[in-house]
Protein backbone atom coordinates (compact mmCIF):
# COMPACT_ATOMS: atom_id res chain seq x y z
CA UNK A 1 0.00 0.00 0.00
CA UNK A 2 1.58 3.43 -0.87
CA UNK A 3 1.03 5.71 1.88
CA UNK A 4 2.30 9.10 0.18
CA UNK A 5 4.96 9.91 1.91
CA UNK A 6 8.13 9.33 -0.60
CA UNK A 7 9.60 12.04 -0.41
CA UNK A 8 7.80 13.62 2.43
CA UNK A 9 9.40 15.32 5.29
CA UNK A 10 8.52 14.02 8.80
CA UNK A 11 10.13 14.73 12.24
CA UNK A 12 9.70 12.75 14.99
CA UNK A 13 10.74 13.53 18.67
CA UNK A 14 11.36 10.70 21.34
CA UNK A 15 13.00 9.06 18.34
CA UNK A 16 16.00 7.53 19.85
CA UNK A 17 14.02 4.26 21.11
CA UNK A 18 10.95 3.09 21.38
CA UNK A 19 7.86 4.00 19.90
CA UNK A 20 9.45 7.43 18.49
CA UNK A 21 11.84 5.07 16.61
CA UNK A 22 9.50 2.30 15.72
CA UNK A 23 7.44 5.33 14.02
CA UNK A 24 10.46 7.00 12.50
CA UNK A 25 11.49 3.49 10.94
CA UNK A 26 8.40 2.80 9.64
CA UNK A 27 8.39 6.74 7.82
CA UNK A 28 12.16 5.78 6.70
CA UNK A 29 10.13 2.79 4.65
CA UNK A 30 7.77 4.38 3.51
CA UNK A 31 10.17 6.85 1.74
CA UNK A 32 10.31 9.70 4.18
CA UNK A 33 13.11 12.01 4.81
CA UNK A 34 13.05 11.71 9.01
CA UNK A 35 14.93 13.86 11.55
CA UNK A 36 14.99 12.43 14.66
CA UNK A 37 14.83 14.24 17.59
CA UNK A 38 16.52 13.33 21.31
CA UNK A 39 18.24 14.15 23.77
CA UNK A 40 21.38 12.02 23.64
CA UNK A 41 23.60 11.79 20.25
CA UNK A 42 25.25 8.30 21.01
CA UNK A 43 21.49 7.07 21.08
CA UNK A 44 19.93 9.34 18.38
CA UNK A 45 23.30 8.07 15.85
CA UNK A 46 22.17 4.38 16.92
CA UNK A 47 19.09 5.03 16.03
CA UNK A 48 19.49 6.67 12.86
CA UNK A 49 21.68 3.88 11.33
CA UNK A 50 19.23 1.20 12.60
CA UNK A 51 16.36 3.32 10.08
CA UNK A 52 18.15 2.19 6.85
CA UNK A 53 19.95 4.06 3.79
CA UNK A 54 16.97 6.52 3.01
CA UNK A 55 16.83 9.85 3.92
CA UNK A 56 17.99 10.61 7.94
CA UNK A 57 18.89 13.29 10.15
CA UNK A 58 18.96 13.90 13.67
CA UNK A 59 19.07 16.71 16.31
CA UNK A 60 19.66 16.83 19.79
CA UNK A 61 17.48 18.77 21.91
CA UNK A 62 16.36 18.72 25.18
CA UNK A 63 12.59 19.32 24.90
CA UNK A 64 11.39 21.35 27.55
CA UNK A 65 13.76 23.97 26.44
CA UNK A 66 11.60 27.26 25.34
CA UNK A 67 12.98 26.98 21.34
CA UNK A 68 12.36 23.74 21.10
CA UNK A 69 9.94 24.03 17.82
CA UNK A 70 12.11 27.09 16.17
CA UNK A 71 14.84 24.83 16.65
CA UNK A 72 13.44 21.63 15.28
CA UNK A 73 11.94 23.42 12.35
CA UNK A 74 15.30 25.38 11.47
CA UNK A 75 16.46 21.47 11.71
CA UNK A 76 14.35 20.30 9.13
CA UNK A 77 14.51 22.73 6.78
CA UNK A 78 18.37 22.83 6.68
CA UNK A 79 18.91 19.07 6.80
CA UNK A 80 15.62 17.66 4.97
CA UNK A 81 13.71 20.45 3.68
CA UNK A 82 9.92 21.79 4.61
CA UNK A 83 8.32 19.31 7.00
CA UNK A 84 5.00 17.46 6.02
CA UNK A 85 4.48 15.79 9.55
CA UNK A 86 5.71 16.17 12.62
CA UNK A 87 5.18 13.01 15.97
CA UNK A 88 5.35 14.51 19.12
CA UNK A 89 6.80 11.63 20.96
CA UNK A 90 8.97 12.17 23.64
CA UNK A 91 7.81 11.53 27.32
CA UNK A 92 8.07 9.24 30.04
CA UNK A 93 7.47 8.34 33.77
CA UNK A 94 8.18 7.03 37.01
CA UNK A 95 5.23 4.96 39.30
CA UNK A 96 5.60 7.72 41.72
CA UNK A 97 2.40 6.73 43.94
CA UNK A 98 -0.36 10.33 44.40
CA UNK A 99 0.31 11.53 47.86
CA UNK A 100 3.91 11.21 47.01
CA UNK A 101 4.06 13.39 43.90
CA UNK A 102 5.55 16.94 44.61
CA UNK A 103 5.34 20.12 43.10
CA UNK A 104 8.35 19.07 40.58
CA UNK A 105 6.92 16.22 39.64
CA UNK A 106 3.56 17.68 38.32
CA UNK A 107 5.76 20.01 36.73
CA UNK A 108 8.11 18.15 34.81
CA UNK A 109 5.43 16.56 33.38
CA UNK A 110 3.30 19.24 32.19
CA UNK A 111 6.68 20.58 30.97
CA UNK A 112 7.51 17.59 28.76
CA UNK A 113 3.88 16.50 27.76
CA UNK A 114 2.12 19.75 27.03
CA UNK A 115 4.45 22.67 27.16
CA UNK A 116 6.74 20.78 24.69
CA UNK A 117 4.07 19.08 22.30
CA UNK A 118 2.71 23.44 22.12
CA UNK A 119 5.70 24.80 21.19
CA UNK A 120 6.64 22.21 18.38
CA UNK A 121 3.25 22.74 17.38
CA UNK A 122 3.57 26.32 17.12
CA UNK A 123 5.97 26.36 15.23
CA UNK A 124 5.55 23.47 12.54
CA UNK A 125 1.40 23.94 12.18
CA UNK A 126 1.66 27.48 10.66
CA UNK A 127 4.63 26.41 8.54
CA UNK A 128 2.62 23.50 7.51
CA UNK A 129 -0.14 25.62 6.83
CA UNK A 130 2.08 28.13 4.44
CA UNK A 131 2.90 24.61 2.54
CA UNK A 132 -0.62 23.92 1.95
CA UNK A 133 -0.77 21.48 4.58
CA UNK A 134 0.47 18.51 6.59
CA UNK A 135 0.34 15.98 9.54
CA UNK A 136 0.45 16.20 13.37
CA UNK A 137 0.19 13.26 15.76
CA UNK A 138 0.53 13.39 19.40
CA UNK A 139 1.57 10.52 21.26
CA UNK A 140 -0.56 10.58 24.80
CA UNK A 141 -1.52 7.53 26.97
CA UNK A 142 -4.07 5.26 27.17
CA UNK A 143 -3.67 6.74 30.77
CA UNK A 144 -4.85 10.14 29.61
CA UNK A 145 -8.05 8.91 29.17
CA UNK A 146 -8.40 6.77 32.47
CA UNK A 147 -5.50 7.29 35.19
CA UNK A 148 -3.66 4.40 35.90
CA UNK A 149 -2.87 5.36 38.95
CA UNK A 150 1.09 4.64 38.23
CA UNK A 151 1.28 8.69 38.14
CA UNK A 152 -1.43 11.04 38.50
CA UNK A 153 0.81 13.82 37.15
CA UNK A 154 1.99 11.53 34.12
CA UNK A 155 -2.08 10.87 33.28
CA UNK A 156 -3.26 14.62 34.13
CA UNK A 157 -0.63 15.90 31.61
CA UNK A 158 -1.57 13.04 28.79
CA UNK A 159 -5.24 14.03 29.38
CA UNK A 160 -4.37 18.19 28.59
CA UNK A 161 -2.16 17.21 25.49
CA UNK A 162 -5.51 14.93 23.95
CA UNK A 163 -7.22 18.75 24.45
CA UNK A 164 -4.35 20.40 23.15
CA UNK A 165 -4.52 18.05 19.80
CA UNK A 166 -7.96 19.07 19.89
CA UNK A 167 -7.96 22.71 20.14
CA UNK A 168 -4.80 22.51 17.29
CA UNK A 169 -6.68 20.22 15.20
CA UNK A 170 -9.86 23.25 15.19
CA UNK A 171 -7.55 25.96 14.50
CA UNK A 172 -5.44 24.53 11.29
CA UNK A 173 -8.13 22.17 9.79
CA UNK A 174 -9.34 24.94 7.03
CA UNK A 175 -5.30 25.08 6.03
CA UNK A 176 -5.22 21.92 5.71
CA UNK A 177 -3.10 20.92 8.69
CA UNK A 178 -4.56 17.67 10.09
CA UNK A 179 -3.64 17.14 14.32
CA UNK A 180 -4.65 13.69 15.87
CA UNK A 181 -3.85 12.22 18.43
CA UNK A 182 -2.83 8.07 19.82
CA UNK A 183 -3.30 6.55 22.93
CA UNK A 184 -1.42 3.77 23.46
CA UNK A 185 -1.48 1.41 25.71
CA UNK A 186 0.73 -0.89 28.00
CA UNK A 187 3.72 -1.46 25.29
CA UNK A 188 6.69 -3.22 25.20
CA UNK A 189 9.12 -0.77 25.13
CA UNK A 190 12.55 -0.32 27.52
CA UNK A 191 9.99 2.30 29.23
CA UNK A 192 8.38 -1.29 30.32
CA UNK A 193 11.09 -3.51 30.20
CA UNK A 194 14.22 -1.98 31.04
CA UNK A 195 16.45 -2.29 34.15
CA UNK A 196 14.86 -0.29 36.52
CA UNK A 197 11.86 0.51 34.20
CA UNK A 198 7.93 0.50 34.83
CA UNK A 199 7.87 -3.23 35.57
CA UNK A 200 10.78 -2.74 38.28
CA UNK A 201 8.73 -0.20 39.27
CA UNK A 202 5.37 -1.67 39.98
CA UNK A 203 6.50 -4.85 41.60
CA UNK A 204 8.31 -2.65 43.99
CA UNK A 205 5.12 -0.72 44.80
CA UNK A 206 3.16 -3.48 45.16
CA UNK A 207 5.98 -6.09 46.88
CA UNK A 208 5.66 -8.75 44.04
CA UNK A 209 8.21 -10.54 41.82
CA UNK A 210 8.53 -8.19 38.67
CA UNK A 211 7.34 -11.41 36.12
CA UNK A 212 4.37 -11.19 38.85
CA UNK A 213 4.05 -7.63 38.24
CA UNK A 214 3.61 -8.25 34.34
CA UNK A 215 1.37 -10.47 34.52
CA UNK A 216 -0.78 -9.09 36.69
CA UNK A 217 -0.80 -6.37 33.77
CA UNK A 218 -1.59 -8.40 30.73
CA UNK A 219 -4.39 -9.74 32.49
CA UNK A 220 -6.16 -6.33 32.40
CA UNK A 221 -5.89 -5.87 28.87
CA UNK A 222 -8.58 -7.65 26.77
CA UNK A 223 -6.16 -8.87 24.41
CA UNK A 224 -4.08 -10.46 26.97
CA UNK A 225 -0.67 -8.87 25.87
CA UNK A 226 1.24 -5.68 25.87
CA UNK A 227 1.14 -3.71 22.42
CA UNK A 228 4.23 -3.83 20.15
CA UNK A 229 5.97 -0.40 19.51
CA UNK A 230 5.66 -1.52 15.34
CA UNK A 231 1.60 -1.69 16.33
CA UNK A 232 1.88 2.27 17.56
CA UNK A 233 3.89 3.00 14.99
CA UNK A 234 1.82 1.49 12.35
CA UNK A 235 -1.35 3.77 13.37
CA UNK A 236 0.93 6.65 13.82
CA UNK A 237 2.58 6.42 10.35
CA UNK A 238 -0.95 5.47 8.97
CA UNK A 239 -1.94 8.84 10.69
CA UNK A 240 1.05 10.76 8.78
CA UNK A 241 -0.11 9.96 5.30
CA UNK A 242 -2.21 10.90 2.78
CA UNK A 243 -4.74 7.75 3.21
CA UNK A 244 -5.70 9.56 6.77
CA UNK A 245 -6.75 12.86 5.08
CA UNK A 246 -10.45 12.82 6.42
CA UNK A 247 -8.93 12.48 9.96
CA UNK A 248 -8.44 15.07 12.46
CA UNK A 249 -9.09 15.97 16.09
CA UNK A 250 -9.46 12.08 16.87
CA UNK A 251 -7.89 10.32 19.79
CA UNK A 252 -7.08 6.81 18.04
CA UNK A 253 -6.79 3.84 21.42
CA UNK A 254 -4.37 1.74 20.67
CA UNK A 255 -4.29 -0.71 23.69
CA UNK A 256 -5.40 -3.63 23.38
CA UNK A 257 -8.67 -2.60 24.28
CA UNK A 258 -8.04 -1.65 27.70
CA UNK A 259 -9.68 1.77 28.21
CA UNK A 260 -13.51 0.21 28.47
CA UNK A 261 -15.03 3.25 26.72
CA UNK A 262 -16.75 3.44 22.99
CA UNK A 263 -15.05 7.12 22.11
Amino acid sequence: MDLGLDGRVCVVTGASSGIGLATARRLSVEGAGVLLVARHVDALDLAAASCGPGRVATLSLDMTGADVGERALEAARAELGEPWALVNNAGTMDVVALADLVDRDWNDQWDLNVMASMRMMRSFAPAMARGGGGRIVNVSSSSGKRSSGNNAAYSVAKTAQLALSRAYADGYAAEGVLVNALAPGMTDTPLWHAEGGLGDQVAAARGVPREQALSDARAKIPLGRFGTEDEIAAVATFLCSEDAAFVTGAVWSVDGGSVPTVI
